[in-house]
């Protein structure tokens, strides 16, 4: 099973894709009066691979949904962060949360830089690569209720 989140994800990137674009004109247009063409040159690559990144991750969220496959649900942002975790591991869906709740180190949220639809409370710490302790995971999807439904007919987690 997939879940989508492009649709929910992709404007606040697609805004910040804008910015960035408008950003690169107007930076390269002061270096060059204030410091040359080789500065503006070299500040210009740079500006260009973050809208190049910018593009590559916005095209990623279709690319790599959330997903449900043999046991596993796999939650992802993107090609930024990916996180897989068994069904049995998942305690239970919130269908109430908090700002301090998504602000807490041991909740990895995936949504980015919008709030969350869906939050997995985890029965065991998940440890991620970085060290980090993982205890609940939140991501903001298109179909929330459709996620839901599928967690619950997978593993039987109750919504609380």
């Amino acid at each position: 099973m997939e879940f989508t989140y492009h649709r929910s994800l992709g404007p606040v990137i697609g805004v910040l894709l804008g910015i960035a674009i408008v950003e690169l004109l107007v930076v390269h247009l002061v270096v060059v009066s204030l410091l040359g063409w080789t500065a503006a040159i070299i500040v210009g690559v740079i500006d260009l691979s973050l809208v190049i990144t910018l593009i590559a991750l916005l095209r990623s969220f279709r690319r790599l949904p959330v997903t449900i496959a043999d046991g596993v649900l796999t939650m992802r942002a993107g090609f930024l962060k990916s996180i897989a975790v068994p069904v049995a591991q998942i305690d239970k869906l919130r269908s109430h949360w908090d700002s301090a709740t998504i602000k807490d180190r041991h909740v990895l949220n995936l949504a980015l830089a919008s709030w969350p639809s869906v939050v997995v409370d985890l029965r065991q710490p998940v440890v991620l690569p970085t060290g980090r302790t993982i205890n609940a995971v939140a991501h903001k999807l298109d179909d929330p209720a459709a996620f839901h439904a599928a967690i619950a007919a997978v593993s039987g987690a109750d919504e609380r």
